[in-house]
């Protein structure tokens, strides 16, 4: 008995030794780093703002390889699919790591058994934000002149099924108000339509909307998030102003090939946290409205699952698909 603990003792210390080495090892080539999204979106931004220094960081280039179309879909995919062997990594959004799940009937890839999720990057909470025209700068007062006109007003989003959609028909369904969508092909046309009253409302990622909203164009209502956004402290949530947990969060993650060794994951976690949580990084993140977070793979995945349950009744109940 003692000599089979003992062999297996050095099995698992010689385990240990091996993924130390792969670990420290890796990488020994570019890598690239997968952006399913045009060149200058904001997950775009994010990645080439990373890579940069996680270049540096690592001794190897780290080629941005944008992969777009299907909302985020294809490029995703190409993560799921790529040689598990730490050579590739990627960013990817709610969309496709989460709700096209729901969306879709059917989907080239499985985000929850396919991808092994590094960390979440960064949150990016919606804003509700209001045409000048509209009656309203506060949530009470916005939702009581929807109920005085149901169905008058409307709403922009960046299409169906995405975080400014969804986040819309939450406020509409826990509010029992009633309000139009009308979508937009991107957040320049949605925001431009806000602008000039074309809509009225719309709930979108900061950066998107605060240029305009400083430039007093538009009008804040209040910050989609549980607490107040230390870019936005003045800004008051829209859980503060009735709408109790409320949470729409553009959020951007990192995720790897779900076959990824280990080591190789924990150390580009380690990494990419460690970047995060720079002084310039963050003074950089905070110019694109972003919030560095930086968890854990754990925390990550967990975060995927809630956001899952946050969303999916919301799918469901309004009978939204993309098939």
């Amino acid at each position: 008995m003692k000599k089979i603990l003992l062999q297996s003792g050095v099995s698992v210390f010689a385990m240990l030794v091996c993924c130390m080495a792969l670990a420290q090892d890796w990488p020994q080539r570019p890598l690239h780093l997968v952006v399913p999204f045009p060149a200058g979106s904001t997950p775009d931004v994010f990645a080439r703002l990373l890579g940069e220094r996680l270049a540096a960081s690592l001794g190897q280039p780290v080629v941005v390889d944008n992969k777009p179309g299907a909302g985020g879909m294809i490029g995703t995919g190409a993560i799921a699919k790529a040689a598990p062997d730490g050579y590739t990594f990627g960013v990817s959004i709610a969309g496709p790591l989460v709700n096209d799940t729901l969306l879709y009937r059917t989907m080239a890839y499985d985000p929850f058994t396919e991808l092994a999720p590094v960390t979440l990057a960064v949150n990016q909470p919606c804003i509700l934000v209001a045409s000048r025209e509209f009656n309203a700068a506060t949530l009470p007062e916005a939702l009581a002149e929807l109920e005085r006109r149901p169905g008058k007003y409307n709403y922009a989003s960046l299409g169906t099924g995405t975080m400014s959609h969804l986040a819309m028909e939450t406020i509409a369904a826990r509010s029992g108000t009633q309000l139009v969508q009308v979508p937009y092909a991107g957040s320049a046309q949605a925001v431009q339509a806000l602008v000039s009253g074309d809509v009225n409302l719309g709930c979108m990622p900061p950066a998107s909307v605060m240029p305009q909203v400083k430039g007093g164009r538009l009008k804040t209502i209040g910050i989609a998030a549980k607490r107040r956004s230390p870019l936005l402290p003045g800004v008051k949530t829209l859980a503060e102003q009735g709408l109790a947990d409320f949470e729409a969060n553009a959020w951007i993650g990192i995720v790897a090939p779900a076959k990824t060794p280990a080591p190789i994951l924990a150390r580009l976690n380690a990494e990419i946290v460690r970047i995060l949580h720079r002084a310039d990084v963050r003074e950089a993140l905070a110019a694109q409205m972003m919030e560095p977070v930086g968890s854990t793979p754990q925390q990550f995945a967990a975060y995927m699952r809630e956001e899952l349950e946050r969303w999916g009744p919301v799918i469901r109940r309004n009978h939204i698909t993309l098939d």
